[in-house]
């Protein structure tokens, strides 16, 4: 990681003090072994000793520093000739400052610096020393005073030791984040475990471990856990006299149901099945992880789902737990006939590959969750979310769709419920006869249920957590993604991939254009402001390119510039920001062109002297655009405030 990357980021950055903390260890001690929770620095204040992060050593002595992130395992073993040693633990999270924009959560992403690991020596010691013990001291006070300098003497301490780094030229180790997440999923298999979890527990991403993953093991992280899981309840079905119910609460499961069904899609035989059948070892031959992880039963069989939505909800009158519908004799016949094939052919040469997803599309379905008119062909795939991998219909009939309405649209797809649209959008007449299920961030579950979809896609993280368990459910950080970014993903979604670049192709195509239009006509290089309100004789300013209103269209895509005193604070912008501004300065952020939000009860300004003053309104340069149709972001409502953003500029000139 460069230097530079990590103080971008450090600046970045909002910082809270988790703990400050003294530790001596007496020749004899037994340090056990600790794993971090949070970001940590360690100090050594007295003595020495080795020091093992994450199964790299360092020499720990007097004056040294050492960092590492949320989840690394600390050990401590001190010197043979040491009688003593002290150190200071400093834990702290850090998190992005909001707005942040996509380059820095890109960054961080990459390279972030509180994860990294690193040690060295100090060539001026004095100064961390005092401002150590000064933070200690200050921390055991307690007072929200006293805290407030621990904070400020933090800086300074991260300020002194970025400074040595770039000195000795110190090389920050990024940390192995897969290898942390395996030892954790080891050590905490028996615990109900999300990738959410897992990410929060070693200071990651669902959406990186799930790449990290997919890249190095060609599997994901709940595939990787529940393999973990299935090989420890194995031996425990062989091994021991535990009932069904305590090994399902020993291997992370909620109870006995939820073990049977899982072990099953795994092994293609429920468990009390396996159990009888371990007199037949030619039937289930022993197998290490690595094995497991491509052969634990025919690619054939392995019907898993990454991310399985517990028991569906139905419709009304039906009950949402799974049918339990008997296989036919004949394929019954043929799952066991393909077991015992599955477990008597030798084991590819590649053991770490998993199942392709064509594989995985052909799977044959849980006899245990089939009725005899079920084809044997799973009509689904997987696709890689936020949430980690996720399985989506292959063809999705009935999408429900949160905020993101235009997206889904414009790829030719017309959903069967949405958030309520927003009067004046350029959907609005699309979406007229399909249902409303009330505010994008206030969807109700009922409404959704009834319309029973088989596939969801929403904004957030609220709305994620409401509606993901009645059918596959697709977060897209709209956010944090660039417009190209969100509609690709949802075409991988939706299975309309060609279709999405061929919208943006089109689009850019179109911008171009325009843009040679505005230069013929002399308003390209023209200034350009945005806003919106007026009752309180002030006006909210648009001064980024995220705000809505037109500001993608207008900043983003013609490229062009707002008054200096906006234009400033646009350079920087990373998120959906206004200023409001006094109708006697206005003036000074009015460019030649106004682009005034319009909608019902808005201030009647055309009596008003201070807003007819301006120059841009005595030249008839005042322009109102719809808060409806400028509301939006999505490719669908873009291309509408192209078009209209263009002919209202052209048609000042005519």
């Amino acid at each position: 990681m460069h230097l530079k990357d990590h103080l971008i980021l450090w600046n970045h950055a909002h910082i809270k003090i988790m703990d400050i903390r003294r530790t001596t260890l007496n020749a004899g001690d037994n340090a056990p072994p600790y794993r971090l929770p949070s970001s940590a620095f360690l100090y050594a204040a007295r003595g020495g000793a080795r020091v093992m992060l994450d199964k790299h050593s360092y020499q720990f002595n007097h004056a040294h520093v050492l960092h590492g992130g949320k989840g690394t395992l600390v050990e401590l073993f001190l010197e043979e000739d040491e009688l003593e040693f002290e150190y200071v633990l400093i834990l702290y999270r850090a998190i992005l400052a909001l707005p942040a924009g996509k380059e820095l959560v890109a960054l961080m992403e990459q390279n972030n610096p509180f994860h990294c690991q690193y040690g060295f020596e100090p060539t001026s010691a004095t100064s961390l020393y005092q401002k150590t013990e000064s933070m200690l001291s200050n921390w055991d006070s307690g007072g929200l005073l006293e805290q407030l300098q621990v904070k400020t003497l933090f800086y300074q301490w991260v300020y002194e030791l970025a400074w040595q780094l770039h000195v000795q030229g110190i090389k920050l180790m990024k940390p192995d984040l897969l290898n942390l997440a395996i030892r954790y999923m080891e050590e905490n298999y028996h615990e109900p475990l999300s990738i959410e979890q897992l990410a929060e527990a070693i200071g990651s991403s669902p959406r990186t471990l799930s790449r990290l993953f997919r890249a190095q093991l060609q599997c994901s992280p709940s595939r990787y856990l529940t393999e973990i899981r299935m090989k420890q309840a194995r031996t425990l079905l062989l091994k021991t006299d535990a009932t069904l119910e305590q090994i399902a609460l020993g291997t992370g499961y909620s109870d006995a149901y939820s073990f049977g069904k899982m072990f099953k899609k795994h092994f293609g035989i429920s468990p009390v099945r396996f159990k009888n059948n371990a007199s037949a070892p030619h039937i289930w031959p022993d197998m290490t992880l690595g094995q497991a992880r491509n052969d634990i039963v025919s690619p054939l069989f392995l019907r898993y789902i990454d991310n399985d939505n517990h028991d569906q909800y139905r419709t009304k009158g039906e009950s949402h737990m799974y049918r339990n519908t008997k296989p036919s004799l004949l394929l019954m016949l043929m799952l066991c006939f393909s077991i015992l094939l599955g477990a008597c052919s030798p084991a590819p040469a590649n053991n770490t590959a998993s199942p392709s997803p064509s594989a995985s599309a052909t799977a044959v379905a849980d006899s245990g969750n089939t009725d005899q008119n079920t084809p044997a062909e799973a009509q689904t795939r997987t696709v890689s979310t936020i949430k980690g991998d996720i399985e989506v219909p292959l063809h999705p009939q009935r999408i429900v769709v949160l905020y993101l309405l235009g997206d889904v649209l414009a790829l030719g797809i017309k959903p069967v419920g949405v958030s309520d649209v927003s009067e004046g959008a350029a959907f609005e007449n699309e979406l007229k006869d399909v249902q409303k299920l009330g505010t994008w961030f206030e969807a109700s579950p009922e409404a959704v249920l009834d319309l029973n979809p088989d596939l969801i896609i929403v904004p957030s993280e609220e709305t994620y957590q409401a509606l993901h368990q009645i059918a596959p459910t697709v977060l897209i950080p709209y956010e944090k993604m660039t417009a190209e970014e969100r509609v690709a993903m949802i075409g991988e979604v939706v299975g309309k991939k060609d279709e999405a670049q061929s919208l943006f192709d089109d689009f850019h195509k179109k911008v171009e254009e325009s843009k040679q239009k505005l230069q013929a006509a002399g308003i390209l290089d023209k200034t350009v402001s945005i806003m919106e309100g007026g009752k309180d004789r002030s006006m909210a300013v648009v001064n980024s390119r995220q705000f809505g209103r037109g500001s993608q269209v207008v900043y983003e895509y013609l490229g062009m510039k707002a008054p200096e005193l906006i234009q400033q604070k646009i350079d920087v912008s990373t998120g959906a920001e206004a200023e409001s501004i006094s109708f006697e300065v206005l003036a000074k952020y009015s460019g030649d062109y106004i682009f005034r939000s319009s909608y019902n009860g808005m201030a009647d300004l055309t009596s008003d002297p201070l807003w007819n003053s301006i120059p841009a309104v005595k030249n008839g340069h005042l322009l109102p655009i719809d808060f409806g149709l400028s509301y939006y972001n999505d490719i669908y409502s873009l291309n509408a405030q192209l078009d209209y953003i263009v002919n209202s500029l052209l048609a000042t000139v005519k």
